[in-house]
């Protein structure tokens, strides 16, 4: 509570001498008690932790024991045939290294934090100026501030000197802090508003000055929010829940159907060692293994589209994560924003536009920036950020003040402080001396007595007054940061005093500057709306700035609110979770009120999506549903904590991430409904067959060829589907929705019913009139081949005859491998051993063939008959609307 403490107060609270600083012996007892200056880091997994933690899947679990179960039962029998063993492992171990792959990027967000400590600093010890490596500088130290330097640890200010500071990654905030070491604040002040601090990582961008340290390491602002990422986890995806929900289901499905079986055994007195081979096929028959590979492959493919378009992913659940977003989050500064100031507006009374340019040149000499010209011949204005914009909208219109400055050499200045809030330079030229003050409009008014028309100089009246007193309103509550210029004209300097020269002045003009919005940002945002998401605004930068371009953005419409960090402080959790969709705009808020107000938005059951680019800004980055960093300007604290990069920067990209991320989802929904329904037709074929007192219909081994081969091909082609033109026209997908709400369980059970039936028929039919060899190959081959077939049928819910099967070409090339590597199984006659098949005569093929095609018929019925069913439901909703 440092900066609530006088100058006097805190010299006494520290009992030694400022000027002298602390002894050698004082550090060494500080270092022991506070520790090294220094971002701890959170303890990292070892990669076989990291390895293990890829089974951690029901699924997975029960894969494994299902071939453990099977290498037991085959080395109890001593057939030493572990194929199907030996085939469940390599995928299971096959997922596992996928799965450590993408991990390969770990979070490294304190890795980041400690490469951005300054390693050198300034002290004052033992009354001495000593360099010392900033991880060995403690609380008391006296630290020195210079032009260029990061501020090395939190420390409160003793002596300024025009200090400002670059606070942007920590506040939000574009414009630099003068810094006032005499202001006393109180203990609620917020952080963007702490004028006597400085902070760790900061940077010195003008004037000079001395503070003492008041916190290191991780208690400085900085360490605390590493300390937030240490704590935070980072919550399941959307994708990660529904998949888990599926192997559930399917892991307890199975579970019930093996102990169905072996009650069946007992009655049927079939023997254990059978009992057992029987069940290990139906676990195989019932869990699709290719499920995680696909998902895997098929976000895979959405990570390459969207690198593409500047969506940089880093953990893969994060490309289907964003398509079902309905609540953005987004920082201001740099994000929606450019992070760079910029001239909007420059007034004069009598609306000159050459008066305007004159203003713009004045201003341009009236400050300490360089310009230097980069090897591709561009010019790079080097300051503090009002006075680049100022520069850079002088060279726009062709006025360089290095040209400037050649003819009217300057001799002196008079530095902005916070109490005049001006600053002055003067300049000699061939004419004499001119002064030139730019400042805060209602204090630079008062030293006015003129104004320049753009040919002479008049008087200013009281009219001319209220007149840029008006204007100046009007600029502000635009949110524009406004300056107004003057100038003057002397003989001589002499003997004049600071006051002397800053009154008498003749104005000239307004500037109105701000950070402005990204291009195409607003059309962005109101796509978003279009779809269904709420864009927030979070900052650190004041109410009004914030308001003014939340308006203009379209982010803060009628009805919607607008809150202050302090005023968030006094709401309890409860009444603010209850309201939190009420407000769209929170500024001058901490990284702590970010992840308040991200968690706040996810107890309502909202998928949160959380932008920013700052230091600021990372904690709430991971907390939320989906972090999404800058990739230009962003700190690379924020990338690292972050599941996504716009190498754009640009709030644009996120709309079209989230088209790809809907599309995204809607096709692995597409792949999981084609994988389960064709599980069940497997689980069907086995189940009722045992149950009808047949022998199995097909081997352990062939119900895993067909899961990797016939399966697997069609469900990432389907993944790889054209985007639906009307996707982000529609709400986003309820969240608490199961993956199969909507009718979508009963039809899967509707298809596998169907094929399981097919299958049976076609095993049936080959066992009597062939033996069980024929019939179990027809079987294999008619359940893989109608697989392949009934693929087509669940790419659209409209008919195959409307969309046709060309418009996923992907589908027609696994349509075509897939048959080709099912046929070739059993033409081969060495794999048809393995496999435990045979060739088939002509008619053999024939009836393969008429099984396979069975399923475009009972879906296009199917399908006509729910195309009916809807055109009634919505003839019948108009009925009831026209009738009141």
């Amino acid at each position: 509570m440092m900066y609530t403490k006088d100058l006097e107060e805190i010299k006494n609270t520290i009992g030694y001498d400022v000027n002298v600083g602390l002894s050698e012996k004082k550090v060494k007892e500080k270092l022991e008690k506070y520790g090294e200056n220094i971002i701890k880091e959170k303890k990292k997994e070892s990669i076989i932790v990291k390895f293990i933690k890829q089974f951690n899947d029901f699924m997975i679990i029960i894969l494994i024991i299902a071939s453990i179960v099977s290498a037991l039962i085959t080395k109890f029998q001593g057939s030493n045939d572990y194929i199907d063993s030996i085939i469940i492992i390599v995928i299971v171990v096959l997922n596992a290294i996928m799965g450590l792959f993408q991990e390969e990027k770990a979070e490294k967000s304190i890795e980041a934090l400690k490469k951005m400590t300054m390693p050198m600093a300034k002290v004052r010890r033992d009354g001495k100026i000593k360099i010392v490596e900033s991880k060995n500088i403690v609380p008391g130290d006296i630290i020195i501030l210079e032009t260029g330097s990061y501020v090395p640890a939190d420390a409160r200010l003793i002596l300024t000197s025009n200090l400002k500071i670059e606070e942007s990654s920590l506040t939000g905030e574009a414009a630099s802090v003068l810094k006032n070491e005499n202001v006393i604040l109180n203990k609620n002040t917020s952080l963007g508003d702490m004028v006597n601090m400085v902070f760790s990582n900061t940077i010195v961008v003008n004037g000079h000055g001395e503070a003492i340290v008041t916190a290191t390491g991780m208690n400085t602002k900085v360490g605390q929010i590493a300390g937030m990422i240490n704590s935070n986890v980072s919550p399941k995806t959307p994708i990660q829940k529904k998949l888990e929900e599926v192997s559930k289901i399917l892991g307890v499905s199975c579970l019930v159907i093996c102990l169905l079986i072996f009650i069946i055994g007992i009655f049927k007195k079939i023997p254990v060692i059978q009992m057992f081979m029987t069940s290990v096929g139906l676990a195989v028959a019932a869990i699709p293994e290719g499920l995680p590979a696909v998902v895997t492959i098929m976000l895979s493919i959405g990570v390459t589209k969207m690198a593409k378009k500047n969506s940089i992913v880093r953990k893969l659940p994060a490309v289907e994560t964003l398509g079902s977003a309905s609540v953005i989050c987004s920082d201001k500064t740099g994000t929606l924003t450019k992070n760079e100031m910029e001239v909007v507006k420059v007034y004069n009374l009598v609306r000159d536009t050459k008066l305007n340019d004159y203003t713009l040149k004045i201003a341009s000499m009236c400050t300490d920036c360089d310009i230097e010209e980069e090897k591709n011949g561009k010019l790079k204005v080097l300051g503090e950020p009002t006075e680049i914009a100022i520069v850079n909208s002088a060279l726009k219109i062709g006025i360089d003040k290095r040209k400037i400055d050649i003819i009217n050499k300057r001799v002196k200045d008079i530095p902005f402080d916070s109490n005049r809030k001006m600053m002055s330079t003067i300049h000699e030229n061939d004419n004499g001396f001119l002064v030139i003050t730019k400042g805060a409009p209602d204090v630079l008014l008062k030293k006015c007595i003129k104004y320049y028309d753009g040919d002479k100089e008049k008087v200013l009246l009281n009219e001319e007054i209220n007149k840029i007193i008006d204007e100046n309103k009007k600029m502000a509550k635009k949110a524009l940061r406004v300056l107004a210029v003057a100038y003057k004209k002397l003989n001589s300097i002499n003997n004049k005093s600071n006051n002397e020269l800053e009154d008498n002045l003749i104005f000239v003009g307004l500037i109105g500057m701000i950070d402005p919005p990204r291009e195409g940002v607003k059309e962005a945002i109101s796509i978003c709306k279009k779809a269904g998401i709420k864009t927030v605004m979070i900052t650190g930068d004041h109410i009004d700035t914030a308001k003014a371009i939340a308006e203009n953005l379209g982010i803060l419409n009628k009805g919607e609110l607008a809150i202050t960090g302090e005023e968030l402080d006094k709401i309890d959790e409860d009444n603010f979770r209850k309201h939190i969709m009420d407000y769209s705009v929170f500024a001058r808020v901490t990284p702590e009120h970010k992840v308040r107000i991200v968690k706040a938005f996810r107890s309502t059951k909202k998928v949160v999506a959380m932008t920013g680019d700052g230091v600021n800004d990372s904690p709430a980055l991971k907390i939320a549903d989906i972090g999404i960093a800058m990739g230009k300007n962003g700190t690379d604290v924020a990338k690292n904590a972050a599941d996504m990069v716009l190498a754009d920067d640009n709030f644009v990209t996120i709309a079209q991430a989230v088209k790809e991320g809907r599309n995204i989802y809607d096709n692995i929904k597409k792949a999981i409904h084609f994988l389960i329904a064709t599980n069940i037709g497997e689980i069907v074929t086995i189940f009722f067959g045992l149950l009808l007192g047949m022998e199995s219909p097909l081997l352990a081994l062939q119900l895993l060829w067909i899961n990797l081969v016939t399966d697997s091909f069609p469900a990432i082609a389907l993944g790889l589907g054209k985007t639906d033109k009307e996707i982000m026209n529609k709400k986003p997908r309820d969240d608490e929705k199961g993956l199969f709400s909507d009718g979508l369980w009963s039809k899967i059970f509707f298809e596998g019913f169907m094929i399981g039936t097919l299958t049976l028929l076609a095993f049936s039919f080959g066992q009597k009139m062939y033996g069980l060899e024929v019939g179990r190959t027809i079987a294999f081959l008619s359940l893989g081949i109608l697989e392949l077939v009934h693929s087509f049928n669940i790419k659209s819910e409209k008919s195959l005859f409307k969309t046709g099967i060309l418009d996923n070409i992907y589908l027609v090339g696994a349509f075509i491998l897939g048959t080709f590597m099912q046929i070739i199984v059993v033409l081969i006659p060495n794999i048809a051993d393995v496999f435990g098949m045979t060739n088939l005569n002509k008619t053999q093929w024939i009836v393969v063939f008429t099984v396979s095609m069975m399923p475009i018929l009972i879906m296009e019925i199917q399908k006509k008959f729910e195309e009916l069913k809807f055109g009634k439901t919505i003839y019948r909703k108009n009925v009831e609307i026209s009738n009141g």
